[in-house]
C-alpha cells in the first residue's frame, strides 16, 4: 500500500472553514495571532524543533503556561511542572495519558498541547460505550467498496490513522469509557508505529510520519468503568492533573474565564470579588469535604469541579443582566448551584441541605453576603 499523502497544512486555521461564526472555535483558531508569534520568536531564536512539530518545546509550553514578554496569555492554570513532563512526554515514543477528576481542564490541556504541536487539535477519538473499532482504525466507504472493491479511494481513515499520514497529535478523550478490547487497538499502534490494512493486501499499511502521538484523557471517577490493560498502560506516560486548591487563584480563575465567555466589564454584570469569594468558598467545601473553618462536610458525588464554578458564574451574570437589575449578588449564585450540584441523586440532596443548614447558616449571622446565599438557597434544596 503506497502512504503518499498531501503535506499537512502549516497555517493554523488548517481544517476550519472561513467566515463561518462559531460558538467555540477550536484553540488553533482562537489564538492563531499567538502561535504566529511564537513561531516568529522560534525562528528569531534558533530554537531547535522536534521532528515533525510546528513549535519549539519552548514555545509550546509558552503557548499553554503564558508569556509576558511575547505578550502570549496563559491558558492553563495549573501545576506548571506538569506542563514541563508534558511536553517533553509527547517528544518521547509513549502517549500521553492526562487523568483526573471531572472538570478539572484535562481536555483544554490536550487541545492546548495538540493545537501548539501540530497546528490543529480537531483529530479527536470521542471515547464511549459506542465507540468501535473503525473509529480507532478506518472505516470504508461501502458504496466504492461494493462498486470498486478495497482500494485507497475506498477506505475512510480514522482520526487516528489520519494522523500518522500527517505526523500530527490525536487526541483520544475519555478512553477508559471504550471497551478493553477497543481500547487495546491502540497496543500495537503506540508500539509499532505502523496501521496495517489486511484488505489492501498483506504488506499494506499506514507508516506514522514524525510528530505523530496520542493524548489521551480519563476521569479518575470512571475507574471501574473500562479498566486499561496492563499493556496499553505500558504505551502511555501518565499524569494526573490536579483541582485547584488556593482559592485566591481559583478566584483569580473564574474571573478570567467570565471575561473569556461574556466578555470585559462594562460588556456585562460585575461580578463583584466577594460574590466570587461566596461561589469559589461553597465550591471548594464540597469539593474537599472540609470548610475553611476546618469542619468536615459530606462530599457530593456530583461534580463540584472550577469549570463548573465557572459556568455558575456565567449563568448568575446572565440571570442578572436579563431577569434582574444588571447586579450579580450571591442570591443569584446560590440559585445557579443548586442546578450544578442537585442532579437528581437524593443523598446528595441531603448532605447538600445539610451544608446549608449548618455551613452556610452559621455564615448567615455574621456576612450579609451569606445571608443572601443562605435566604435564596434554603428554599430551592429543600
Amino acid at each position: 500500500m503506497t502512504t503518499q499523502t498531501t503535506q499537512p497544512d502549516t497555517s493554523a486555521t488548517a481544517g476550519t472553514t472561513a467566515g463561518i461564526d462559531e460558538i467555540r472555535p477550536p484553540a488553533e483558531v482562537r489564538y492563531a495571532a499567538e502561535l504566529a508569534t511564537l513561531a516568529a520568536w522560534d525562528v528569531e531564536r534558533g530554537h531547535e524543533l522536534p521532528p515533525g512539530w510546528r513549535l519549539s518545546p519552548r514555545a509550546v509550553r509558552a503557548f499553554v503556561v503564558g508569556s509576558d514578554e511575547l505578550g502570549v496569555s496563559r491558558k492553563f492554570y495549573g501545576d506548571d511542572p506538569l506542563v514541563d513532563r508534558a511536553v517533553v512526554s509527547l517528544m518521547g515514543r509513549q502517549g500521553l495519558m492526562l487523568v483526573g477528576e471531572p472538570g478539572t481542564a484535562k481536555s483544554m490541556l490536550s487541545e492546548l498541547l495538540s493545537a501548539a504541536v501540530s497546528g490543529s487539535s480537531t483529530l479527536t477519538v470521542q471515547g464511549t460505550a459506542g465507540t468501535t473499532e473503525d473509529h480507532v482504525r478506518y472505516s470504508w466507504n461501502y458504496a466504492l467498496l461494493v462498486s470498486e472493491g478495497p482500494s485507497e479511494r475506498s477506505l475512510v481513515p480514522s482520526p487516528i490513522c489520519t494522523g500518522m499520514r500527517e505526523g500530527r497529535v490525536v487526541r483520544f478523550e475519555e478512553i477508559t469509557r471504550c471497551a478493553p478490547e477497543i481500547q487495546d487497538t491502540l497496543v500495537s499502534i503506540l508500539s509499532e508505529k505502523q496501521l496495517m490494512v489486511p484488505e489492501l493486501g498483506p504488506d499494506a499499511r499506514v507508516a506514522a510520519r514524525p510528530g505523530f502521538t496520542v493524548i489521551a484523557t480519563a476521569n479518575l471517577k470512571d475507574r471501574g468503568v473500562h479498566e486499561m490493560s496492563a499493556a496499553l498502560k505500558r504505551r502511555f506516560s501518565f499524569e494526573t492533573v490536579a483541582p485547584v486548591r488556593d482559592r485566591a487563584f481559583e478566584i483569580e480563575l473564574v474571573q478570567r474565564q467570565l471575561a473569556a465567555e461574556l466578555g470585559p466589564e462594562g460588556d456585562r454584570p460585575e461580578v463583584p470579588r466577594d460574590v466570587l469569594e461566596v461561589l469559589v468558598t461553597v465550591f471548594q467545601d464540597l469539593r474537599t469535604g472540609s470548610t475553611r473553618e476546618g469542619a468536615p462536610v459530606k462530599r457530593p458525588e456530583t461534580v463540584m469541579s472550577t469549570a463548573e464554578a465557572v459556568n455558575v458564574a456565567v449563568a448568575a451574570s446572565l440571570e442578572a443582566r436579563y431577569l434582574g437589575d444588571g447586579t450579580v449578588t450571591a442570591a443569584e449564585v446560590a440559585r445557579q448551584v443548586a442546578g450544578v450540584a442537585l442532579k437528581g441523586e437524593e443523598e446528595d440532596a441531603r448532605r447538600l441541605r445539610h451544608y446549608v443548614d449548618n455551613v452556610v447558616r452559621e455564615r448567615a449571622r455574621t456576612d450579609a453576603r451569606w445571608k443572601a446565599f443562605f435566604t435564596a438557597a434554603e428554599p430551592l434544596w429543600r
